[in-house]
């Protein structure tokens, strides 16, 4: 604090008593976003108390900055500038809600049946950060789209549903397997030990992963268009928690696939 009796701050006090960087605050003065409130003697900009408790506006005005990045890199009408805007400039008590509300959709009765099951499937939320890049908010628009999109909510549902169910001889009652991850775990393990989709012992893998469930039935849900809508939710995701690629697990997912089509005559 300047030492004149005024209780005005420099740029450099306001930098430490709001954890913010110079530069940060020197950029939304710059924009009009944060004007100083009067000038030094040296012509130094000086902020008041209030400009203490600017930090969630200036969180917001990253936010609506990183949106308007996406507005011109996508070349945005006014329609979707306008669902843009309001989905990412959504705060995060509302954003967290959405979220909510697809989890509770897609998992209701299910729990009941097994309370632990939320904690096997897991659906990681996406949690857009206070100061995102452009990149993140594009993702987290599009997520917040997918997630709300009653089709897509009744395949995730289709989804939890089919994974919730028990699969292969020995398995407990009321245990219930992540179906993905299994696929994986098993494929990897078969890829390893060199055994071909078409080989004898890839049976033995299926049936591990399948049990009594139509063969036919199952390829048909893993080859659906649907599928990839899915893979995109989880890229969407990661890219909104800032986790980066996620691997795909593509060979694995095509060793199934193809031992189902040599063992369906499809």
């Amino acid at each position: 604090m300047i030492d004149d009796g005024t209780g005005l701050l420099t740029i450099g006090e306001l930098a430490r008593t709001t954890g913010l960087t110079v530069r940060t605050i020197r950029y939304w003065s710059d924009e009009g976003a944060l004007p100083p409130v009067a000038r030094s003697a040296g012509g130094y900009r000086l902020y008041d108390a209030a400009s203490v408790a600017l930090d969630a506006r200036i969180r917001s005005l990253r936010v609506t900055r990183a949106v308007l990045s996406t507005v011109a890199k996508r070349g945005c009408g006014a329609e979707e500038t306008t669902l843009m805007n309001r989905l990412a400039r959504l705060s995060a008590a509302e954003r967290q809600q959405i979220v909510e509300d697809f989890m509770a959709e897609i998992f209701e009765g299910i729990d009941t049946a097994d309370p632990d099951i939320r904690g096997r499937l897991r659906f990681a939320a996406a949690q857009l950060p206070d100061y995102p890049t452009p990149e993140q908010v594009d993702a987290w628009v599009e997520l917040a789209e997918l997630i709300q999109d009653p089709g897509f909510r009744a395949q995730m549902r289709r989804m939890v549903e089919f994974n919730a169910e028990d699969r292969g001889p020995g398995v407990p009652a009321g245990s219930s397997l992540w179906f993905m991850s299994r696929l994986v775990q098993l494929a990897a393990e078969a890829r390893r030990r060199g055994i071909a989709p078409e080989a004898p012992e890839a049976d033995d893998v299926l049936r591990e992963l399948l049990g009594p469930a139509d063969r036919s039935a199952v390829l048909e849900r893993l080859t659906a268009a649907s599928y990839a809508r899915v893979a995109r939710y989880r890229e969407l995701q990661a890219i909104v928690n800032g986790l980066g690629p996620q691997p795909a697990y593509d060979e694995e997912f095509a060793w199934v696939v193809a031992a189902l089509e040599i063992r369906t005559g499809s």
